[in-house]
């Protein structure tokens, strides 16, 4: 594993990635994350399982499976919390690892209309609701 790897929260998982996140499970060609501030109940990220800055670094294959993780992810969140709307947010100016925030919407919910914040720091869970939802998404994802 490169240093750049080492000091990836996505590659590195441990530490990096307790700080914002949970994983729930890998996918052929990502890790799907729950985001620890759950003020969009089911917002997840799902992460490259390979170490590239933008999706132009993955191969056409690759690419069309990462992209395939992303929409599966997306129906399971659809399916589980119904949401109104789905956002998706794939940024990385400080974060040099492929990923895309799926971030469920609800029209009588926060920031509906809106551009959904990083990380505003108004809902977490007990333990237990972390596992619990952990595991719903998880079944789904791998069923």
């Amino acid at each position: 594993m490169t240093e750049e790897m080492k000091n990836c929260s996505y590659c590195s998982e441990g530490k990096l990635l307790d700080a914002f996140g949970i994983k729930i499970c890998e996918l052929p060609m990502s890790k799907v994350i729950l985001f620890r501030e759950q003020s969009h109940r089911g917002r997840v990220i799902v992460a490259c399982r390979k170490h590239v800055d933008d999706i132009t670094g993955l191969s056409r294959e690759e690419r069309i499976q990462f992209m395939e993780d992303v929409n599966r992810t997306a129906e399971v969140l659809h399916e589980l919390f119904h949401p109104d709307k789905i956002n998706f947010g794939a940024y990385g100016d400080t974060m040099h690892h492929l990923h895309f925030h799926l971030v469920p919407k609800y029209r009588d919910g926060f920031e509906w209309g809106g551009v959904f914040a990083m990380n505003p720091g108004r809902e977490t869970l007990t333990p237990e609701q972390y596992e619990e939802l952990i595991a719903l998404i998880r079944s789904k994802l791998q069923g």
